[in-house]
């Protein structure tokens, strides 16, 4: 849905947007050759071929090469919890009379007979099996050293465990230290063909085990996509949820989005759902649009990283249940030529130009005041480095009604508006 040819090659020509809003790094939804010839691709059968379905294997080096050339780096979502029927692991092992679509024999040497927790789907792998764990070893490798890609995002990694949690889905977010030593082991594996690679989570375990990834150099999902919507549809809502420091964690390695794959559009709730007084109102369009500009002030300046979901930036407002939630949407390409909506692009791009060239954004000493109910909230970074910038705060109204808000400005003087 990011370009009607749907190619790899597609991709290619349409850097130059990516490059000039400020990305530097694209994750590809996965690309392994799935059932189908259209699918999201979470139901992969042949996990080393890209799908034929966005080109051929050079048009995919092409695309590495080219998002390296501009200094962007390339991440591959991984679906390496479960395989699907056609893929030859499950077909060699298979008993077709087993219920009403069968299930792998007991003597597999890469599946359980039966998933071991409520989300599965496909057919579960066994991630203590010695197979399994060579083959995987060899999936993860294989497209680091074979195509140069740069890191992984980890589809359902909470599955990679033998804990049997069947019938309670609380429980599959406990700590389990078996699940948190697999995935140490993949990702030293991956290290083993490049020490640089990302190796990101989408995980949404309980806080004990989400800090001790992190700590041992993962970065993980954080979803934020619920207060964001509250927000910019003008309710009472905490942004916290984008801050590391809040969950009690040492590393900035908590990857927060407002949008994704798997959750609604803020905008297509502004102008459905959202809040109004007798003279402002946030389904208004242009109203709309401008509040998109202040969740983004308030998102990309927490440091850390953070994820886009394609044309977020520019107020994309179809639902993700239109055709279905994984049909094709429509690709919007003329929002680009709409000032309201080509003013949140410029925003970004701005705030991403500042985040990338000031060590300010990389502080851990700031502050977010964003859980208030009148919808006023504040951000506020300090550096103590006398080469960079030293203080910034981000205020913001997200209520429906004029306020007023006191900065506390750190420190008496001169300040700027640096977004223009």
């Amino acid at each position: 849905d990011f370009d009607a040819d749907r190619s790899y090659q597609s991709v290619i020509r349409r850097l130059d947007y990516l490059d000039s809003l400020g990305v530097n790094a694209i994750e590809l939804m996965p690309i392994m050759e799935f059932e189908g010839n259209e699918s999201w691709g979470y139901n992969p059968m042949f996990f080393m071929a890209p799908d034929k379905y966005y080109g051929s294997k050079n048009d995919f080096k092409e695309l590495v090469d080219s998002c390296h050339s501009r200094g962007i780096a390339v991440i591959l979502d991984i679906a390496m919890n479960h395989a699907f029927g056609q893929c030859p692991l499950v077909r060699m092992y298979f008993d077709a009379s087993a219920g009403q679509y069968g299930q792998p024999t007991a003597e597999s040497p890469w599946f359980n007979q039966v998933a071991k927790h409520d989300f599965n789907v496909g057919y579960d792998f066994n991630h203590e099996s010695e197979a399994t764990k060579y083959f995987t070893k060899r999936v993860f490798q294989h497209w680091v050293e074979t195509y140069k890609v740069d890191g992984y995002r980890m589809d359902l990694s909470k599955g990679f465990t033998q804990t049997n949690t069947l019938g309670d889905v609380n429980a599959w977010g406990n700590y389990d230290s078996q699940r948190i030593e697999t995935l140490t082991r993949i990702k030293e594996e991956v290290e083993e063909i490049d020490s640089s690679v990302y190796m990101i989570l989408e995980h949404f375990a309980h806080n004990p085990e989400e800090t001790e990834l992190s700590n041992r150099g993962f970065m993980l999902w954080g979803n934020a996509n619920h207060e964001y919507s509250e927000t910019t549809m003008g309710y009472p809502s905490n942004l916290g949820g984008v801050d590391y420091k809040e969950r009690g964690w040492n590393n900035p390695n908590l990857v927060g989005f407002m949008e994704s794959h798997d959750e609604e559009r803020l905008m297509y709730k502004n102008l459905n759902f959202g809040n109004s007084n007798t003279d402002y109102s946030t389904k208004d369009e242009a109203i709309a649009l401008l509040r998109m500009e202040l969740a983004t002030a308030f998102f990309i300046t927490v440091p850390g990283p953070k994820m886009i979901w394609q044309f977020g930036e520019l107020g994309y407002d179809i639902s993700i249940n239109e055709n279905g939630r994984t049909g094709n949407k429509p690709i919007k390409w003329e929002y680009f030529d709409d000032e309201n909506r080509k003013s949140i692009y410029n925003t970004w791009n701005k705030l991403i130009q500042l985040k990338q060239k000031y060590a300010i954004f990389k502080t851990d000493n700031f502050t977010i005041d964003a859980s208030n109910s009148n919808g006023l909230k504040k951000i506020q970074l300090t550096n103590t480095s006398t080469s960079d910038i030293q203080h910034i705060n981000i205020i913001g109204n997200f209520g429906v009604t004029t306020q007023n808000i006191n900065p506390v400005f750190q420190k008496t003087g001169t300040w700027y508006n640096l977004l223009n």
